[in-house]
């Protein structure tokens, strides 16, 4: 910094203003400290300036080891909304699900010393042990339970579920079977709530729901027992995986879709407008999940009170996969 300041020919104190983003720098001045900065590759030393400024400005973000499109998509976004406001994101993707795996990513985290942490999972003991444990730093809950506490942010599933249901009741569809997700997930029992209301308020019964594990094998074993029910002329899937399964297992019975079944799943995956036939989703917005989830890890480390964020409203975007029931043979 002492470089800096004498090329720059102003004052060390000038140099850490600029650095930390201070006001009341002329432009020029700016100007001057930053062209220093770039030519004598200057790089501030993070570890000093936590223990000078007293916060460290790192964000632990906890995820599971998942492959499927949401929680990845949402984990990019956390990790590039707390990036874009100048914390520093470090994540840790758990191997397993146990509460010694989760032990030891809260404790690995409390050494880095993290100002708070972002979770990402929406599996029930996942969620109970992190909020068991006392990391010392607010906790940020991303598409979870967020029922339970009002540290959270996330789409609401209850309204996805409800427009799919919705949407098939509309053109004409009585017999609409749902394939869920893992039911000890927050966001797979919202959606079957979701479907089973609406289905209550069309005046129409449920039929028993097939549970699925988020994978397209589920799907297609969903599918095997849906070609055995003929009545059956619409589903809702959990998510784009499973929907993807099911198309497979219609295609392999007989069964066209949508001529005789039609087919919903929920995410948007990229591949779902390419699918044969492209497939009716659920558009959310992982995006505006990571910015809330950082918007509201400021609010909380500067110490403010937590207050409820709203559900963000999911999208249904309407495709091929989905038309008027066959006509009664």
């Amino acid at each position: 910094m002492a470089d800096v300041a004498r090329l720059a020919g102003v004052s060390h104190q000038t140099v850490s203003r600029v650095v930390n983003d201070a006001a009341h720098i002329s432009p020029e001045t700016r100007e001057k400290v930053l062209d220093a900065i770039e030519r004598l590759g200057y790089r501030p030393n993070t570890s000093a300036r936590a223990l000078v400024r007293g916060r460290t400005g790192i964000i632990g973000v906890i995820a599971t080891a998942s492959v499927e499109f949401g929680p990845v998509s949402i984990q990019r976004t956390v990790e590039q909304a707390a990036a874009a406001a100048g914390f520093f994101p470090t994540s840790v993707n758990l191997p397993e699900l146990s509460t010694a795996a989760l032990e030891q990513a809260v404790d690995h985290l409390r050494t880095l010393g993290v100002e708070a942490v972002v979770m990402i999972a929406g599996h029930d003991e996942a969620l109970g042990i992190v909020r068991a444990q006392r990391t010392g730093v607010p906790v940020v809950v991303a598409q979870g339970d967020l029922g339970r506490d009002s540290s959270g942010v996330g789409v609401d599933q209850w309204a996805a579920a409800r427009a799919v249901t919705e949407h098939l009741v509309g053109l004409g569809h009585r017999e609409i079977v749902h394939v869920s997700g893992p039911l000890d997930w927050a966001e797979a029992r919202a959606r079957l709530e979701g479907w089973r209301q609406a289905m209550f308020d069309a005046g129409l019964r449920p039929a028993s729901p097939i549970t699925g594990d988020w994978s397209s094998e589920s799907g297609f074993r969903a599918g095997l027992q849906i070609c055995q029910r003929p009545e059956v002329t619409a589903v809702f899937a959990a998510n784009d995986q499973i929907a993807l399964g099911l198309l497979r297992a219609l295609y392999e019975c007989g069964r066209t879709v949508p001529g005789d079944v039609s087919v919903v799943g929920v995410d948007d995956i990229p591949e779902a407008a390419y699918l044969i036939p492209p497939l009716t989703t659920v558009r959310q917005d992982f995006a505006a999940v990571g910015r809330r989830a950082i918007d509201l890890v400021q609010r909380l480390v500067a110490g403010e009170p937590a207050e409820p964020v709203p559900l963000l409203v999911p999208e249904l975007v309407v495709r091929s996969s989905t038309a008027p029931p066959p006509p009664l043979r």
